[in-house]
């Protein structure tokens, strides 16, 4: 700095730092890189000096030496050449269910300094941008929401074997790491639940049947029902979406007017359902027992609350990104799969 410079005029530097810490200035440049082998109580010490202190951590300086960025990216993929403003995109990130994937992400995320960049992938040459921005070092590693079974995305993740896990089970059989729920077990749950309540009648609103959540928690459903001794459980997609629920449910109510208990793969999908419900003079749960999948928000706005099977969205997302920070920390190839199990919240829908 020039002669006539204070300290308080210049930015701050890792000796300030250091020096508020009352730590080594090598022991402060560990913690802001990441890097591993250091006291967790010196963490707190040394981010609480940085923000005492003002210091911004130069990110393009600190990519020189851990051979990072510091930052992964978010994919929301829908390869089907669909525009940033289609309307499906734009139910998508009003559906509860994405504000709880960044927030899951984002607690582990913080913590560990590293920045999360929310990426739209609407079509091939966006997926391709993807993994080549993973190559070039533009980010260290990808999340990744894929909503449709033909996405190309997850496949040129794993032939590229770059860091990248997917949220929920890939459509087809690849080397590729993967967070899910037991979704068998927690359409069993539903239907279990419908018959023990003495249900007669029962039918299911899928989600879409291209996609793998909506297949499995259709014929998920539909094996334990069998299990239960019935044969045949009437099935209409909602495509995953209040109105495609409320569709669906006229659809239930004209061809099978005697219904008296319904599964929905999606508790947006069961707002749609308890509408049409309410519109057609029929009480729930009295007249037709619901119950949905995620326990969401939407499970708590809906009248009755909605019994519902849940998904720890949260806790799904929060172990995408420690499984991804282990991939890119290890810098190996190994792939792994995390399963979670569906409880089944009881309210008064069902």
């Amino acid at each position: 700095m020039t002669s006539d410079q204070t300290p308080a005029q210049r930015l701050p530097t890792l000796e300030d730092v250091a020096q508020v810490a009352g730590v080594s200035r090598a022991t402060v440049s560990r913690v802001i890189n990441n890097i591993r082998n250091v006291d967790p109580q010196l963490h707190k010490v040394v981010w609480d000096a940085v923000t005492a202190t003002g210091y911004v951590p130069n990110r393009a300086a600190r990519s020189l030496v851990t051979g990072r960025t510091g930052a992964i990216a978010l994919v929301v993929s829908e390869a089907e050449n669909r525009a940033a403003d289609d309307p499906f995109l734009g139910a998508f990130f009003s559906d509860p269910f994405f504000g709880r994937v960044v927030g899951g992400v984002l607690s582990v995320l913080r913590p560990s300094g590293v920045h999360l960049a929310l990426v739209l992938a609407g079509d091939e040459d966006a997926c391709a941008k993807v993994v080549s921005d993973v190559r070039q070092g533009q980010v260290d590693g990808v999340v990744v929401l894929s909503l449709h079974p033909h996405d190309p995305l997850p496949r040129l993740l794993a032939d590229a074997a770059v860091p990248a896990v997917l949220y929920g089970r890939p459509a087809a059989p690849m080397p590729i790491s993967y967070v899910d729920v037991a979704t068998y077990q927690g359409a069993k749950l539903a239907a279990d639940h419908l018959i023990a309540r003495g249900c007669q009648h029962v039918a299911t609103i899928s989600g879409s049947v291209d996609m793998p959540a909506g297949v499995d928690r259709l014929n998920g459903f539909r094996e334990a029902m069998a299990k239960q001794g019935v044969a045949y459980v009437p099935s209409y997609d909602g495509g995953f979406t209040q109105e495609g629920g409320e569709r669906a449910m006229e659809r239930l109510l004209a061809e099978h007017p005697e219904v008296d208990g319904v599964f929905v793969a999606s508790d947006v999908m069961a707002q749609g359902v308890m509408t049409v419900l309410r519109e057609a003079g029929k009480a729930v749960p009295d007249d037709v027992a619901v119950i949905g999948f995620d326990d969401s928000s939407a499970a708590l706005a809906t009248r009755p609350q909605l019994t519902t099977v849940r998904q720890p969205v949260e806790d799904m997302a929060a172990e995408m990104a420690r499984l991804l920070l282990t991939r890119i920390d290890q810098r190996a190839n190994r792939t792994t799969s995390v399963i979670f199990d569906p409880d089944l919240v009881a309210r008064a829908s069902a």
